[in-house]
């Protein structure tokens, strides 16, 4: 609960700080580039993945009964989890990130993860070999799926070289890195806030209510279609990109077979509850429940909805997509573990819940947060979408200056930041309402011996999905092989990068300079805001030049096409301002452009860049197929300070500060001016 406070609160002060600027306080450890990360690794794997543990571990040893393997395992599991996310939680707001989304944690903090994820995956699975439930209920099915597909899709992304303690390359470029990213990032939600949740809804809501689930047959449907076919979705993130046709095309065909699974899962768990909607009154919990599986249905729709190429002409890379995502991880995960809470404490704790009444304001102040959220960012993103692709008669942009989009959604924004702030406040009511339930319960309670019994193994052996419950191994195996079959078909040809390179478009790598430039883009978070990935759609042309090609990111680990645009796309940056110009819009982006709400960045010009590094990264950039000469790599730290000096020179000349070359303002300015330049040479 420690984690979830901590996560809303980044998420409410990075919510201020769009439309506020100042309320970074000019501290470079909370800028949005860096808070937004902090936030989004703290809702997914602080609340979400605790919340996770807490469910499995809860319902396993009683759907199993049998107590978890090992206890030492369950400890290791608990604190080198917590070590993480402490782990995360110091690293981020110092800069130390890999500018990948969903997967910004740097190589030692990787290792951990994998580690830890593999004593949990040993304790769940020993668990299950010594259960005395032969058949697995349908939750364990959803757990099992989990615990596979989270170990397949971190160890795959998570390839990387390292080049120092905290610092590291990707393996993988360009179109490679977004399909690898995007195949885990898409598949982070599938199967790290949805498959497990969806276990959780199937041992909880049934319970809550007393009743059974309402199909089972519908379950088995439900489970193997949704794990099939989730794993392809994860192109329709890259729809319009320069990632090859067949690819997108796949990604949304199976994003748009997602609607049946996702909503039979739904259906099941609202019509667990038919015939007795009257317990609304008398367990209002159950409220949390069915307006979790309402969210849960209401994204799932609009998931797939919004991988429609048309709509995605639209509402990618706009504030839409941050709607969306917080219906899903506020109303559905959010409201689901609420739920949970408020079933799970009391009888653990052998009580009953301390106040209703809180739980009652809680619900009815998280839902209004939560609709408030999600109805400005709909609105805000389909306006910046409207607004970015107007265009005139005469074929020009109806609004040419990108400010024009951002200035009109910032009423929309405070909205937002309200509707933020009373989802954290509602959520503080249960923290105090569950603390009050555990201080007023009995500190003395006798202690009841529960009397466990084998049970399922001397039946008549079933057929079909029946006989398949009771085989662990064999179940487990078939839902990696679900999950395999799609993630090798996607993944496996967009490694042969040269395929799909034309030999005469090849641009060259970036220099020195540039490659430190960029280093110092990455840790500020930049791409968080700004994409670098021009759509082959007539206004973004109008807007922004040529479409981007292949080649122009065949050299970037990783690749940095973002995912949203709070200012405007940088793919051809390059050579359209002065040095200057650019100085002086990071120091303070309101000299350049009056009403900007990007924030100041004033310690690029005190912090020196580390020249001496540059030789080991652009080694370990050519260990990786980057064309560095032996020449550029011995020199690396002499030819970037040549460069950095003749950039310090141009902005002395015109007017700026005097002995700016060896800061990392320089550097970053390289990287920037190099954007969109690198294939004209051909």
């Amino acid at each position: 609960m420690i984690w979830a406070a901590a996560a809303f609160l980044f998420g409410v002060v990075a919510a201020i700080q769009i439309p506020w600027w100042p309320a970074n306080l000019n501290l470079e450890w909370i800028t949005f580039g860096r808070l937004r990360p902090l936030h989004t690794n703290a809702a997914i794997f602080a609340f979400g993945g605790n919340a996770i543990f807490a469910g499995i571990y809860h319902s396993s040893q009683r759907l199993l009964k049998a107590r978890m393997f090992s206890d030492l395992l369950s400890r290791m599991h608990f604190w080198g989890w917590q070590l993480i996310i402490v782990a995360a939680a110091i690293t981020l707001p110092l800069g130390y990130s890999q500018a990948k989304e969903y997967a910004e944690l740097e190589w030692p903090i990787d290792i951990a993860i994998a580690v830890v994820w593999v004593i949990f995956a040993v304790n769940f699975f020993m668990t299950i070999h010594r259960r005395r439930e032969k058949h697995l209920y349908v939750a364990l099915w959803f757990y099992i799926s989990t615990i596979i597909t989270v170990a397949v899709l971190h160890i795959v992304n998570s390839i990387e070289i390292p080049v120092s303690f905290m610092k590291s390359f990707p393996v993988y470029a360009g179109i490679q890195d977004a399909m690898v990213q995007w195949w885990y990032g898409h598949n982070a939600v599938a199967f790290f806030l949805t498959t497990p949740f969806l276990g959780l809804m199937y041992y909880y809501v049934p319970k809550a209510a007393n009743r059974p689930v309402y199909s089972y047959r519908l379950s088995i449907v439900h489970f193997w279609s949704l794990v099939f076919i989730y794993i392809w979705a994860g192109p329709h993130h890259l729809l319009y990109t320069s990632m090859p046709e067949w690819a997108q095309t796949l990604g949304m065909i199976f994003s748009v077979m997602l609607w049946a699974p996702s909503w039979g899962g739904m259906i099941n768990g609202l019509l667990t509850l038919k015939g007795s909607w009257n317990l609304l009154r008398t367990q209002p919990l159950l409220k949390f429940f069915v307006a979790a599986l309402t969210f849960y249905g209401m994204a799932t729709f609009e998931g797939p909805l919004l991988s429609i190429k048309s709509v995605s002409a639209l509402g990618h890379y706009t504030d839409w997509i941050i709607g969306h995502v917080h219906a899903g991880t506020l109303g559905w995960n959010g409201f689901l573990t609420f739920g949970i809470l408020y079933y799970m404490i009391p009888r653990l704790w052998k009580t009953e819940l301390y106040s209703n009444k809180l739980l009652e304001n809680h619900f009815w102040m998280g839902l209004l947060g939560v609709i408030m959220y999600y109805v400005s960012m709909v609105v805000a993103g389909i306006t910046q979408g409207l607004m970015w692709r107007a265009v005139n008669k005469d074929g020009t942009l109806v609004y040419p200056d990108f400010i024009e989009t951002v200035v009109r959604i910032i009423p929309l924004y405070w909205v937002r930041a309200l509707g933020g702030m009373l989802f954290l406040i509602g959520f503080l009511l249960m923290c105090y309402n569950i603390y009050m339930t555990i201080k007023l319960a009995p500190k003395q309670v006798k202690e009841e011996a529960v009397e466990v019994t084998r049970t399922g193994y001397n039946e008549v052996p079933g057929t079909g999905h029946r006989k398949l419950e009771g085989m662990g191994f064999v179940f487990s195996v078939l839902a990696f092989l679900a999950i395999a079959v799609g993630s090798f078909i996607e993944i496996y040809p967009t490694l042969s990068l040269h395929k799909y390179i034309t030999p005469t478009n090849v641009t060259e790598p970036y220099t020195a300079l540039e490659i430190a430039g960029r280093s110092i883009y990455q840790k500020e978070g930049c791409y968080v805001c700004h994409s670098q990935q021009i759509r082959p759609i007539v206004s973004e042309v109008l807007r922004y030049g040529n479409a981007s090609t292949i080649e122009e990111s065949m050299w970037d680990h990783p690749f940095q096409w973002g995912s949203k645009r709070t200012g405007p796309d940088l793919a051809r940056v390059g050579k359209k301002y002065p040095n200057l110009w650019h100085f002086s819009h990071m120091m303070d982006p309101r000299t350049v452009t009056p009403a900007s709400i990007m924030p100041n960045y004033p310690w690029l010009a005190d912090k020196d860049t580390d020249f001496l590094r540059l030789r080991k990264e652009l080694s370990v950039l050519r260990r990786l197929g980057v064309p560095y000469d032996d020449d550029t790599v011995v020199n690396a730290d002499g030819i970037a300070q040549k460069q950095a000096k003749e950039i310090a020179a141009d902005i002395e000349a015109n007017g700026g500060p005097k002995g700016m070359e060896k800061k990392e303002i320089i550097a970053l300015i390289a990287y920037l001016q190099a954007l969109g330049q690198k294939g004209k040479a051909q």
